[in-house]
This record gives C-alpha cells, structure tokens and sequence, in this order.
C-alpha cells in the first residue's frame, strides 16, 4: 500500500477536514472509517437527529397553523417517511463527503480511503 506522510484516524467533520487540507499541502495522506464516510455525526448522530427534529418542529407549527394566522386541515404525521428523510438529508451529505475524497484523490492521488 506505501507510506503515507498523514494518517486520520475517523473520516467525521474533523477527519475529512484535515486529511482533505493535508492532501492539498502536497502530503500523501490517508483516512481510516471504520464505516461511512463522515463518521457518526454525519450518518448516525447528529445530522439525521437535526432531521428528524426539524420534521417534529413542521409538524408542531403545522398543528398550530391557526396562532399564525393559517389553517391547515388533516395535519398527520408518517413515521416511515419522516425515517426516510432523516436518512436521505444523512446519506446525501455523506456522499457529499465521498465526492470530495475522489475529486482530491483524482486530482492529486494522495488521499486513500482504508
């Protein structure tokens, strides 16, 4: 595999980050994920809890529509695609991530993914 001039160990915001900023400082750089691309934050912690949260704040403003001047009628809530959205706002961003490792990768061929 060779030997790299930097090591991240976790590819999470400050993980990715840094091995991006070394690879453009010219060292050949390497990330180790034990999973995802974007670590814990990214796909299981916090991102998907924001989107999930944000769906709870839409759905209480929307029980509340008539306090703001509005009416909104047969508001109900669908656990399943609430869930699906959580993990799609996660998995784009985390793709997001991936295409930053390529475009670095493919421009200068310092940053591996292990």
């Amino acid at each position: 595999m060779g030997k790299f001039d930097v090591i991240v160990v976790g590819s999470g915001p400050g993980g990715y980050v840094t091995a991006i900023r070394a690879s453009q400082l010219g060292l050949k750089t390497a990330i180790v994920e034990k999973e995802n691309l974007g670590g814990v934050c990214l796909n299981w912690g916090c991102i998907p809890t924001k989107a999930l949260l944000k769906s709870a704040q839409v759905f209480e403003y929307l029980q509340h529509a008539n306090d703001y001047g509005l009416k909104a009628e047969g508001v109900d809530k669908d656990f399943d695609a609430v869930v699906q959205r959580s993990r799609g706002v996660a998995d784009g961003m985390s793709k997001g991530v991936q295409f930053l490792m390529k475009k670095i990768k493919s421009r200068s061929s310092m940053v591996s993914g292990l």
